[in-house]
């Protein structure tokens, strides 16, 4: 991306905030930071943050409030969920939602960082359509087309078309799959990306030529249909 990535840091323990603002502004970043969701809504709205680092429990409303009123306003802006609730059900609420990470409390700095690069890397600057023969897909406006046909697809279809299109022509492994999309750390089961597998299949792949496939033993592919 262009420029210095700016950030949102929202949490209400005054300490932690603090510490987390200044690291990430020693780490090269512009650091905005909120202690409630009132005020993170107040300050997405004023400065376009490229990504929002978000606890959940704030003192007047939850996390997952804070992220639904920012996509009923129309702001696709990224979102890494930052807190100490670490059970299966909030992570997968907080990605199904639309959350790009989950890191749970206590965290390591370094591994904090390295983790919002990388959601810097997949959601700006990356720059524009992603396209596989007939196939593509729209990062920002988070639409995708087959043939000049609309395909509708939840929250974790898009994303997971979305980490094999930017693959394309790479066989990736369940593992990295589940990694890359889902954000597990506590031993997700691989059988999820099966079934999300066949989901895309059936909305993506209606028609030849077939461009996800199997690699038996490893993982999925997605190319391009041969000339």
């Amino acid at each position: 991306m262009d420029g210095v990535a700016r950030l949102l840091v929202v949490d209400d323990e005054p300490t932690l905030r603090e510490l987390l603002s200044a690291t990430l502004r020693f780490a090269g970043f512009t650091v905005a930071s909120a202690a409630t969701g009132a005020e993170a809504l107040t300050a997405a709205a004023r400065q376009a943050p490229d990504l929002v680092l978000l606890d959940i429990m704030l003192p007047d409303m939850e996390g997952f409030d804070v992220v639904r009123r920012l996509r009923e306003r129309g702001r696709p802006v990224p979102v890494l969920f930052l807190t100490a609730r670490d059970a299966p059900e909030d992570k997968i609420n907080g990605l199904t939602l639309g959350g790009d990470d989950y890191v749970t409390k206590p965290f390591d700095l370094e591994e904090l960082i390295a983790r919002i690069r990388a959601i810097l890397r997949r959601t700006t600057g990356a720059g524009g359509d992603l396209t596989v023969g007939d196939l593509t897909l729209d990062p920002e406006g988070r639409q995708v087309t087959r043939g000049g046909r609309p395909v509708r697809l939840s929250p974790t279809e898009f994303r997971l078309l979305h980490y094999l299109m930017a693959n394309a022509g790479q066989v990736v492994h369940k593992a990295r799959i589940l990694d890359e999309v889902w954000r597990y750390d506590f031993g997700g089961d691989p059988s999820i990306v099966d079934t999300y597998i066949s989901y895309l299949r059936r909305k993506v792949d209606t028609s030849e030529p077939k461009l996800i496939h199997t690699v038996h033993g490893v993982g999925y592919v997605l190319r391009k249909p041969r000339p």
